[in-house]
């Protein structure tokens, strides 16, 4: 059974037991909120799950953030979790939604077909009843591989090329007040505001206020009014290519489900010396 881009508890709860299924936890804070994630997961995790660092899994020779591992890096890190691309994964946070459509992503980069987001995340299970685990990680290492789907990604060269493109619609799912430059971004060293021609809808539009994704009519409301067309192709971007995700995420639930993610994000374009930007709406 192909899985859809989002699953319910009340699925996650039914094949909880199923061997071909595997649950991550993607739990991850902004640095500046000083909440590390492991230890979140340690102090409870859905039974069974495994916990997905997004900084570690990484690309370590880069010094922006958690930016794709090399394939075969990541096919050592995810065999080590017991992860294999023939396997359903199902991945969750503590927000709700808002780290772990990042390790979708990621996971489907690396070639893993059959994954899907944990609506309302470990919110909404802890609120259905349902039990926790507490203590380490504790996988079975697994052979694994990654296949890398390569059109899922979007690199600053191809940014470049697509802002000057008609037709392609770049999305920054940062808050409004970092996307004008009225506000100021959460890391040191990077210029405020925005590509030339990029939209804006903030990654919050697209999730409720109990963690979970809107409806699709509320989805396509949402879009629409950020002068989004989905009938033209578009590429996410966000401050470290975490939030992006979350658009990406909606996008595939209204159908879209390639739309590529700018991974170098606003990490990438605002700290260079050599990128234009525009301020304002």
């Amino acid at each position: 059974m192909h899985l859809s881009p989002i699953v319910s508890v009340d699925w996650l709860a039914k094949h909880l037991g199923d061997p071909d299924l595997r649950v991550v936890d993607a739990t991850w804070y902004m640095p500046a909120e000083n909440r590390p994630g492991l230890a979140e997961f340690q102090a409870g995790h859905i039974p069974g799950a495994v916990f997905f660092d997004i900084d570690q899994i990484a690309d370590r020779s880069s010094d922006l953030p958690h930016m794709l591992p090399p394939p075969d890096d990541f096919a050592r890190e995810a065999a080590a979790l017991g992860l294999h691309p023939d396997d359903r994964i199902v991945v969750y946070d503590g927000h709700g939604i808002f780290s772990a459509p990042r390790v979708w992503w990621t996971l489907r980069v690396m070639g893993f077909t059959q994954v899907a987001v944990l609506d309302g995340g470990l919110k909404a299970w802890r609120a259905a009843g349902h039990a926790v685990e507490t203590g380490d990680p504790a996988p079975r290492p697994s052979q694994s591989e990654a296949r890398l789907q390569s059109h899922l990604v979007r690199d600053l060269g191809q940014v470049r090329d697509a802002l000057e493109a008609p037709d392609i619609q770049v999305l920054d799912a940062r808050p409004a007040g970092r996307f004008s430059g009225a506000a100021p971004e959460p890391r040191p060293g990077l210029r405020g505001g925005h590509m030339p021609g990029a939209c804006n809808l903030p990654w919050s539009a697209v999730v409720g206020p109990e963690g979970t994704l809107r409806s699709p009519d509320d989805l396509r409301a949402a879009f629409a009014a950020a002068g989004i067309d989905l009938q033209r192709p578009i590429i996410t971007t966000c401050g470290s290519g975490v939030s992006a995700a979350v658009l990406t995420l909606a996008l595939a639930r209204l159908g879209l489900d390639e739309v590529p993610i700018y991974d170098g994000s606003w990490s990438e374009w605002g700290g260079r010396p050599d990128t234009p930007i525009v301020t304002g709406p």
